[in-house]
């Protein structure tokens, strides 16, 4: 899902989501950033699963005609944009960008409750094999040109089911940690709310990319059009 700029607005002031960014810059002058690995409460990578899994979750996913246009979807649906649905005392921006950093490269702070607001660090761009190295993400810029995606996009799941979810699932799906990665600005706004057939990685993720979509769906019981279907298909064709 790409950034929209007042999401931005509220991502660069880190786990503090009610910090104008001006205000959460000089507040974090007054904090000495420390280099943090990782973090014992930070969860796991998201294990997809594997392409023999992936291609029999896929012929049972239930294959449905793509409806026109997202039919009402309104990112609000979802929630706000982060929220920490899993009590931890950060929102799921920082718990993902801790979690996708090379590891030792991460500056932290700080910041209310939360103990590894993310300053600095360094990641792999799994979507295109850059590697991003930012010195302050409480600089717009900075913020902007790293962001979150949903490996689903909420308007696609929107369409595929989610619109018929109560309200409490579509905040769960939206802040779900095994959804969502650390990928460069740009790239997640050129893939927008393109399902498989209208946008892909990198050839060389082609694979994970699709077994992270496939297990995506097939944990939240969401529907396949026949054109996403076999672009996915297709992409687990590069598994090797």
């Amino acid at each position: 899902m790409p950034a929209a700029l007042g999401a931005v607005l509220l991502l660069a002031a880190g786990c503090g989501l009610g910090t104008s960014s001006a205000g959460s810059r000089a507040g974090h002058r007054q904090h000495h950033g420390r280099h943090l690995p990782s973090s014992p409460s930070s969860p796991a990578s998201p294990q997809p699963p594997d392409a023999v899994r992936a291609r029999a979750e896929l012929a049972r996913l239930h294959v449905a005609p793509r409806p026109r246009g997202t039919e009402g979807y309104h990112r609000d649906a979802f929630g706000a944009a982060w929220l920490d649905t899993d009590h931890d005392g950060c929102n799921q921006r920082d718990d993902v960008l801790l979690r996708d950093a090379v590891p030792g490269t991460t500056t932290v702070a700080q910041q209310g409750s939360c103990d590894h607001d993310v300053l600095a660090g360094r990641w792999h761009d799994p979507y295109t094999g850059r590697t991003l190295t930012f010195t302050d993400l409480k600089d717009l810029r900075q913020a902007e040109a790293i962001q979150i995606d949903h490996v689903v996009p909420l308007a696609e799941a929107w369409v595929s089911g989610a619109r018929r979810w109560r309200p409490d699932r579509r905040v769960a799906f939206a802040n779900d940690l095994t959804e969502l990665l650390a990928v460069d600005g740009p790239t997640n706004a050129s893939k927008g709310d393109d399902d498989p057939a209208s946008w892909r990685p990198r050839r060389g993720y082609q694979c994970t990319y699709a077994r992270r979509w496939i297990g995506v769906k097939t944990r939240y019981r969401l529907a396949v059009d026949p054109s996403e279907e076999a672009a996915l298909s297709a992409m687990l064709g590069t598994c090797r």
